[in-house]
C-alpha cells in the first residue's frame, strides 16, 4: 500500500471536519489520473515519434499507454483522419497513488525554477490540471535516450463538488501550491 494514501486514509476525518461534511462518502478522493503527452506536427512528419513517446510515457507510469490518433483531417497540417498524433494513460487505485507520490516528492522538485504549482489550474468541478514542460523530471527517464523534451498534461480527477473541497484535499496530501 501506498505510503501516500495511508496518509490520505488518516487525515480524512480532519477534512471531513474542516469541510463541515456529515457523511464519510461525501469525503473528497481522487478518483483517476490521466497523463497526456501529444506530439503535435512531429507526429505527423514521422509516426516512430508516437512510438518512443509512448514508451516514455509507459516507463514513468508502468502501465501501458494507449495510442491517440486524430480525429479529422486537417489539410494545412497534412492531417489525415487515423493518423497517431499522442498517447495517453488513465491511472486509478495503487499505480495513482503510487504516480501521485512520485510527481509529489520526486518530480516536482526536479522542475527547474520551481516555485509551486498554480492554484489557478482547476475547472470549476473539481479536478486539477498540471503542465510539465519536460519528461526528464522523472528519474524513470534516461536522458541520452530522449529524443526530443516533450510535455505532459497531467489532469486529476477527484469527486469534490468545487475547486475549494478539491484544492483542500490536494494540500493535504501535499502538492505544492504557489503562494
Amino acid at each position: 500500500m501506498s505510503l501516500l494514501k495511508d496518509k490520505y486514509n488518516g487525515f480524512r476525518e480532519n477534512l471531513k471536519k474542516d469541510l463541515g461534511i456529515e457523511n464519510n462518502m461525501q469525503v473528497p478522493r481522487i478518483e483517476k489520473i490521466v497523463i497526456n503527452i501529444s506530439c503535435g506536427r512531429d507526429a505527423v512528419a514521422n509516426s516512430k515519434i508516437v512510438n518512443s513517446a509512448v514508451e516514455e510515457l509507459e516507463k514513468i507510469t508502468g502501465q501501458k499507454a494507449v495510442i491517440a490518433k486524430a480525429k479529422k483531417s486537417i489539410a494545412n497540417f497534412k492531417l489525415r483522419e487515423g493518423m497517431p498524433i499522442g498517447c495517453f494513460v488513465t491511472l486509478r487505485k495503487e499505480r495513482m497513488w503510487s504516480f501521485l507520490d512520485r510527481l509529489n516528492s520526486v518530480a516536482l522538485p526536479r522542475v527547474r525554477d520551481f516555485k509551486g504549482i498554480s492554484s489557478r489550474a482547476f475547472d470549476g468541478r473539481g479536478n486539477y490540471n498540471l503542465g510539465l514542460k519536460e519528461q526528464i523530471v522523472f528519474p524513470e527517464i534516461n536522458y541520452d535516450k530522449v529524443d526530443k523534451l516533450r510535455g505532459m498534461n497531467i489532469s486529476i480527477c477527484t469527486n469534490a463538488k468545487n475547486d475549494k473541497d478539491a484544492r483542500a484535499l490536494l494540500t493535504a496530501l501535499g502538492l505544492p501550491f504557489r503562494k
